[in-house]
């Protein structure tokens, strides 16, 4: 009953984004359907029922049959497409090299939702009782990043070879594929997501104490381990951090080695959280190289000298023949990654469009007193769950963009001089799913503009975000507003944005750009309270309790 007042209360808050709220309420249907339920039934659920039904076999009995069948099914389904892939690279030469970089990725991404299909598997096969909310949570994002992965890949081939055969037979394939994705998060959350969320955050703030050191050093890494300590960038909540081992990158020579990606080959493969971290100190120095943290170097703390003094930098794009997707200076997939104290810089400029800094695939990664730098797309924060904090962020067009669970605390974000003719948009979010449980949370930052856009006599008109996917969510709450912000505050992609789909929401942000009153007056659009504002907060959101405490980062759990 208490459930039912409170939704009644709160019903102008949720009508439009009620699949959303996974995280903490699930629809009144949710893990309804009974033992011997028609795949019909069991398919009214979903985003698409007819295909639902049609590719359901008759003898399924549940949603958790018919989940399981499914979900095997995506796997079988992505291997197929990943030898699709590999039939057209096995004859490049009849291939552009820009379509060759978009099947690349592609290719990329299908052997990585192999792996998060293979994940999702394993718990759904072991029973047909809801989840513990930890592992619910797991694999609702697994699957979401399937779906993100899937449309990625998408994105890439419109992007470079549109129009072409190659095009045409995989974006066929795509579309069928897309679907089957898209039921098999529907049946997942409808059988396995508990219907209350049970857990509870543990910390509203964390206090810090200095580390201990779990291991014997060398007198040369001691100092390195107090130097980053003494800096407070490494620290410690109830127990020490682990760390298994220190490297030095050092560009005179005097560290272990001189390039970050020669560190990180170093690293040992496939780390368990339980191990503890693979430390990397880079010392000050602009670091001209592509980094990239593929997905076997896992628990990875990479430390830089402080922002502006250990840079990584590089300067691709897509008008130079790039893909967004590899256009990244650093991209991390790795699982458990933490950075803190590096500027990361794509420095291609605002002419050359998409041009991303970083671009983050790593599920419960971390990112601490760093810098991002660039213009369009500089912070791709791509899928899985991601935690920045006390971070500066630069750019002009979606410079943080994608679909992961994302939350950005105590950061400064600085919207840069834009092009003639061109408006910032501070965010670019790309949920395609009601059921995905993803969504960007912008919590007590301080957006003001950058000192080219400060300085100028021009002026770029700025934009909280503009909806880059049809579910596109976005939460801005107790955030300092210069007045650079429109008072509109939010832009339309096109003239077909889903304005009645998307979810965009303010809670208790200041500055002169925070006043709503003349603020979009969209579906999607809201002002929200503490209550629903909640939902978007560390513990919540991420269930960051669960795993950002190991890292020794500051985090607050809740609202201010």
């Amino acid at each position: 009953m208490a459930f039912k007042l409170f939704f009644l209360l709160m019903a102008p808050f949720f009508v439009l984004s009620l699949s959303f709220f996974s995280l903490a309420f699930v629809d009144a249907d949710s893990n309804s359907t009974s033992s011997s339920d028609s795949p019909e039934t069991i398919c009214k659920s979903t985003q698409y029922p007819f295909f639902c039904k049609s590719v359901l076999p008759k003898y399924t009995r549940d949603v958790h049959d018919s989940g399981r069948f499914l979900i095997q099914r995506s796997s079988s389904r992505s291997l197929e497409f990943l030898k699709l892939l590999d039939k057209y690279l096995q004859n490049p030469s009849s291939l552009s090299p820009t379509t060759i970089l978009a099947l690349e990725d592609c290719q990329f991404l299908m052997e990585l939702n192999l792996d998060l299909l293979s994940s999702s598997i394993g718990s759904v096969n072991k029973t047909n009782a809801t989840l513990p909310d930890v592992e619910a949570d797991d694999v609702q994002t697994w699957l979401s990043a399937i779906l993100t992965n899937q449309q990625t890949c998408l994105d890439g081939l419109r992007e470079t070879v549109s129009g072409s055969s190659v095009a045409d037979e995989l974006s066929g394939t795509t579309s069928n594929d897309t679907m089957l994705y898209s039921v098999s998060l529907a049946l997942f959350r409808k059988g396995w997501v508990p219907r209350i969320r049970t857990w509870k955050p543990t910390r509203k703030h964390v206090t810090f104490r200095h580390g201990r050191l779990p291991f014997r050093m060398s007198n040369r890494t001691r100092a390195i381990y107090d130097s980053v300590t003494r800096r407070r960038l490494l620290q410690s909540v109830d127990d020490q951090i682990t760390v298994t081992d220190i490297v030095t990158v050092s560009q005179d020579g005097s560290g272990n080695f001189t390039t970050i990606s020669a560190a990180i080959q170093a690293a040992p493969n496939n780390t368990k959280s339980t191990a503890g971290y693979f430390l990397i100190y880079v010392t000050a120095g602009v670091y001209e190289e592509y980094v990239t943290i593929d997905k076997t170097k896992s628990y990875l703390f990479m430390i830089g000298d402080g922002i502006n003094q250990t840079i990584i930098t590089g300067n691709r794009s897509v008008v130079a023949g790039w893909t967004t997707f590899n256009s990244a200076t650093f991209a991390v997939i790795g699982r458990g990654f933490v950075a803190a104290g590096i500027t990361f810089r794509n420095t291609a400029g605002a002419i050359n469009q998409q041009a991303v800094a970083v671009r983050n695939d790593a599920d419960t990664s971390t990112f601490y007193l760093c810098s991002f730098e660039g213009y369009q797309d500089t912070l791709y924060a791509r899928v899985l769950r991601q935690f920045y904090r006390e971070c500066d962020i630069y750019g002009t067009v979606d410079y943080i963009f994608g679909n992961a669970a994302a939350v950005f605390q105590n950061c400064n974000i600085y919207p840069r001089l834009a092009l003639s003719g061109q408006f910032n948009t501070i965010t670019a979010q790309g949920r395609t799913d009601p059921n995905q449980n993803t969504g960007t949370s912008i919590q007590n930052c301080t957006i003001t503009a950058a000192a080219d856009l400060a300085s100028s006599k021009l002026s770029t008109p700025t934009f909280l975000g503009r909806p880059w996917k049809v579910y596109s969510l976005t939460v801005y709450m107790q955030n300092f507003m210069g007045s650079l912000i429109d008072p509109a505050g939010w832009h339309i992609w096109d003239g077909s944005s889903p304005v009645n789909t998307l979810y965009y929401a303010e809670y208790n942000n200041t500055g002169p750009g925070s006043n709503t009153s003349y603020r979009v007056t969209w579906p999607g659009y809201h002002v929200i309270n503490a209550t629903v504002a909640a939902n978007f907060t560390v513990s919540t959101f991420l269930l960051g309790d669960a795993w950002l405490t190991q890292t020794g980062v500051p985090y607050t759990g809740a609202l201010l």
